[in-house]
């Protein structure tokens, strides 16, 4: 390379001023490019990190997006666009972080390792060999003053070979340690030149190299295509966004307006007057209830709804768990007990307080609301669900009227469904199993099971009962007893109200024991799962199908109960009477049965000939015109008679079917019977 300084080699054993002079100027440029090479190799070692780091970045993105799909997102659905999209991004950042990491290898491979080398293989070099250069110049020095000091007289002249052979030793290790650290000076302003250039010239490629697969891999026309549709799904999202937004504050700005009389407690005496709704049959909302402890009352601000004929009570600490956790809410007091009355009361000088008093449990519930309004709605409400016991079945017109006038949907679905039929009382029939409003009093318990060929009784205690998303599954029912049995603890609800479950091929009876009081009646199609606790084997769960009219899909309910036998016999008896009823249904099916189907097919067969011959002697009676023809007809031996019956084969197989008949048809009578009872077609049956 033309203009490159250089140390002569020749100058090194001469070691004048001069030369010393050059060799420092050239030992200062070394040093300074050590420090500057080892910059830039910190430069590099960044870009090698961050890369690594980018990929890894990359994955752990690609990863997260995976996540989505298992994530529980209570508002997300399951089959959700937003799942299919991330997925089909986190395809393609698998794609991104393959090519990055390639691109991390090549950094590693073209710009890494030349640095590197540079920095150990020549400017370390010259830093040991400039250390090494330093040690020889002192000792040569060190044997020429040695040297230099010998005296005149010839007695030395073994001394005088000493000195010069140590400084022949000393001089030759300086020549050659300086031809070397020169030749290495000289050499380093060449490598100057590739080394530094090298690592960025990898580089350089790399990055190329990393673009044009960058571009391959991602400019393909299916990820242009993809990428534009969501890039117009997400420009359509914000756009739906900002209309909703816009309507958010306009509906904002509309309830700001028509709550301004809901934020006082009272109404404000310049607002006008909103008299309270007397007419309705179920309510909710934040009231006090008043507690005793000890000697003194104590208010709780809880939220009191109706359900089922029930004061339900739920505390507001746990409005929070019981969104997350479905907790049910507290049984308050039971509305379908008889003398159930609802009226203002005074007491602690507290305003717009009533009580809720049931002289049968000789209990009361004393409850304050935050105006006189609020008071006397639900004041009103709660003697309306008493005046109707819980929900609409069998009453007078007038109760009807009022409850159409109330309630015109339930009203007008249940005159399309048929009036008030026992399915329909069933449709209708809510969540809490025991009301006792059917009017329906048995003289003994034979006159519940009289048409039913199977029959168990048992006597249980009801727990509680929770609707559920589902209509089978074990855990299911073992989840909903654990919500049930959590809330009656945590609410301290020890209260159970016993009846006698009656299994029957029919369908299932809660009984009152000491009335005789028909409480609900299941049917066993209804009835599609049932199970007995793991570990509690007094208790048990089964899950209702209720078909309520203009609904699409039915809802499921689960109920569970304490029995005083085994779980286990409940359910297995459960499965018996359902398994009769089907085989009932499905007569065709049940092996047991097959003789007497084709002893009535027999039969069935017989009468159609019978039949066939009647009506074809009768037409030949009456195309006879001559006597002659008359005589060919079968007569009886006597000649009195004629024989319109089949002939001696068909009445052996007559006599072989015989000894079914009279049993074969009531038994076919009873299956119709049940079938029209039951609403069973005829495909079906």
């Amino acid at each position: 390379m033309p203009g490159m300084e250089k140390l002569h080699l020749e100058d090194v054993l001469e070691d004048s001023p001069q030369t010393r002079n050059l060799l420092r100027v050239f030992e200062n440029d070394a040093f300074a490019l050590k420090k500057y090479t080892l910059g830039l190799h910190n430069c590099c070692q960044r870009i090698m990190k961050a890369q690594n780091e980018l990929c890894a970045a990359t994955q752990a993105l690609s990863q997260q997006l995976r996540d989505y799909e298992i994530q529980t997102f209570p508002l997300e659905p399951e089959d959700s666009i937003l799942t299919t999209t991330l997925k089909q991004f986190s395809s393609y950042l698998d794609d991104v972080s393959s090519i990055q990491q390639v691109l991390s290898a090549q950094y590693s491979e073209t710009m890494m390792y030349p640095m590197s080398r540079f920095i150990q293989a020549d400017l370390e070099e010259v830093s040991t060999l400039c250390e090494m250069f330093q040690i020889a110049t002192t000792e040569h020095e060190s044997a020429i003053k040695n040297y230099m000091k010998l005296p005149k007289k010839k007695e030395n002249d073994r001394q005088r070979m000493e000195y010069n052979e140590e400084l022949y030793g000393m001089r030759k290790k300086f020549h050659q340690t300086g031809l070397h650290y020169y030749s290495s000076l000289n050499a380093l302003q060449y490598k100057r030149k590739c080394s530094l250039l090298e690592p960025i010239l990898g580089y350089m490629h790399a990055q190329r190299a990393f673009f044009q697969m960058g571009q391959d891999a991602v400019c393909k026309k299916e990820i242009e295509e993809f990428l534009n549709n969501i890039n117009a799904s997400v420009q359509g999202v914000q756009k739906e966004l900002q209309q909703d937004t816009k309507k958010t504050v306009d509906l904002i700005d509309t309830l700001e307006q028509q709550s301004v009389q809901h934020y006082h407690a009272e109404p404000n005496p310049e607002m006008p007057y909103i008299p309270p709704n007397t007419q309705l049959a179920q309510k909710g909302g934040y009231l006090f209830i008043r507690s005793k402890q000890l000697i003194a009352t104590r208010w709780d601000r809880c939220f009191f709804f109706t359900q089922g004929g029930n004061l339900m009570c739920q505390p507001k600490d746990e409005v929070k768990k019981a969104v997350l956790q479905e907790v049910a809410g507290s049984l308050s007091l039971d509305l379908n007990e008889p003398g159930v009355l609802a009226e203002p009361y005074d007491t602690d000088d507290r305003r717009f307080v009533f009580h809720v008093s049931s002289p049968k449990l000789r209990k009361s519930v004393v409850l304050q609301a935050e105006n006189e309004r609020e008071r006397d709605e639900w004041i009103c409400t709660i003697n309306n669900i008493v005046r109707e016991s819980g929900y609409v079945k069998s009453k007078s017109p007038l109760q009807q009227q009022a409850n159409k006038e109330r309630t015109p949907s339930t009203t007008s679905s249940t005159k399309e469904s048929g009036g008030s039929s026992p399915d329909m009382a069933n449709v209708n029939r809510r969540i809490n199993p025991f009301d006792q409003s059917t009017g329906e009093v048995l003289d003994n318990l034979d006159s519940a099971i009289a048409d039913a060929h199977y029959v168990e009784s048992f006597v249980v205690r009801f727990l509680g009962s929770m609707e559920v998303k589902a209509d089978r599954g074990e855990p299911l029912v073992l989840e909903t007893m654990r919500q049930i049995m959590a809330a009656r603890a945590i609410h301290n609800v020890f209260r159970m109200t016993e009846s006698r479950l009656v299994v029957s091929s029919d369908n299932m009876k809660l009984i009152d024991p000491s009335t005789n009081i028909v409480r609900t009646v299941f049917a066993l199609a209804d009835i599609s799962f049932w199970a007995a606790h793991n570990e509690n084997k007094r208790l048990f769960g089964f899950i209702t199908r209720n078909r309520q009219t203009g609904l699409p899909n039915p809802s499921f309910a689960c109920h569970v109960f304490e029995c005083n036998v085994s779980a286990e016999e409940i359910c297995s008896a459960i499965q018996t009477a359902t398994k009769l009823a089907f085989q009932a249904l499905m007569p065709s099916n049940d092996p047991s049965l097959a003789g007497e189907k084709k002893a009535v097919e027999k039969i069935q067969k017989v009468k159609a000939k019978e039949k066939n011959i009647l009506l074809q002697n009768i037409q030949n009676l009456e195309d006879a015109d001559s006597d002659e023809e008359l005589n060919k007809l079968p007569l009886s031996p006597d000649g009195k008679y004629l024989v319109l019956t089949a002939t001696e084969d068909d009445d052996e197989m007559l006599e072989d079917t015989n000894y079914v008949d009279t049993q074969m048809t009531q038994k076919v009578q009873d299956l119709v019977v049940t079938q029209e009872e039951e609403g069973v077609d005829d495909s079906e049956a």
